[in-house]
């Protein structure tokens, strides 16, 4: 094989090189926004409704909680310092993007909650602040992690685990946070730590809604004799683009048209009701789709 003289750039060397994609300012300064305004709510969900009614949250946050109880000494100071490691981890093993606005998330809520525990608590009765401040701390969090931040170092050393491992990020957060939680018995009572994890499932279910938006789309996969009239009838009513796609059947081996379509979940009945007019016995499979981008799956006009 002839070799390439030294000297002379070979054809890979000759390729241009993408350059690396830059935020443009606005999309840092909104980025920013939204992490400051994400940890000011958590920070209210903490000072106003959960710490004064003895209900922590689950990961460091939960640790700080306690140690400030204990110590008598302000949260915010715990919340810092504890998270700091985490916070180096992540900048060496993550990104520098994500480190920094963790960074920016947990100081924003240690100052907070400092400047609010002189503040009298919004309510003292228990079912309110759990189910309040629940919601506040996932709607909080929620935001800072939309806008590529944490506020918790748990999800760093769950991540970094996960790669080793065979358990998920949310397997490692859980099985974590039930160890905080039951400590939260004997820090309060059991009753607070009762509390304590219905509001962190609150919290949580809030989380997935600000990330994943209320509009939670769906793919469907659906195979039928009566594809054609199925994908029209989608088009027609439904306004939603589809897509055919060549199958067969493994035991039969027989040709199949497959359709798969991207819908919201409020979407999912009429669909269904489309399929079973033209087809009840089609297969269809229905799966939940965290993000959307690209293709033509905007909505169509229906007249």
């Amino acid at each position: 094989m002839e070799s390439i003289p030294q000297g002379i750039p070979s054809e890979a060397e000759l390729q241009p090189i993408r350059p690396h994609h830059k935020r443009t300012l606005g999309n840092i300064l909104l980025r920013t926004l939204f992490i400051i305004i994400g940890a000011i709510i958590v920070s209210v969900a903490l000072e106003l409704f959960l710490v004064p009614n003895q209900i922590t949250d689950g990961g460091i946050t939960g640790i700080s909680v306690m140690s400030s109880h204990l110590s008598d000494w302000a949260l915010g100071i715990f919340l810092f310092v504890f998270n700091l490691p985490f916070l180096i981890i992540g900048y060496k093993q993550i990104g520098k993007t994500f480190a920094m606005s963790t960074l920016l998330g947990i100081t924003v809520m240690a100052i907070g909650t400092t400047l609010l525990h002189p503040v009298e608590a919004f309510v003292d009765d228990t079912l309110l602040a759990f189910v309040f401040g629940g919601i506040l701390l996932g709607l909080g969090t929620g935001l800072v992690i939309r806008f590529g931040g944490s506020l918790d170092g748990t999800e760093i050393v769950a991540i970094l685990i996960s790669r080793k491992s065979a358990f998920s990020v949310g397997e490692i957060i859980m099985v974590f946070n039930f160890f905080i939680l039951l400590c939260a018995g004997f820090v309060f009572n059991w009753e607070s730590a009762l509390f304590s994890l219905l509001a962190y499932y609150i919290a949580f279910k809030t989380i997935d809604i600000v990330v994943d938006g209320l509009n939670e789309s769906k793919s469907v996969w659906i195979i039928s004799d009566q594809i054609d009239d199925i994908g029209d009838a989608i088009q027609s009513r439904l306004g939603r683009g589809v897509t055919y796609l060549s199958g067969e059947g493994g035991f039969s081996g027989d040709p199949k048209k497959v359709i798969f379509c991207v819908i919201t979940r409020l979407e999912e009945a009429k669909l269904k009701e489309i399929v079973n007019y033209y087809d009840d016995s089609a297969f269809m499979a229905v799966g939940n789709i965290h993000d959307v981008k690209g293709g033509r799956f905007k909505k169509k006009a229906i007249h």
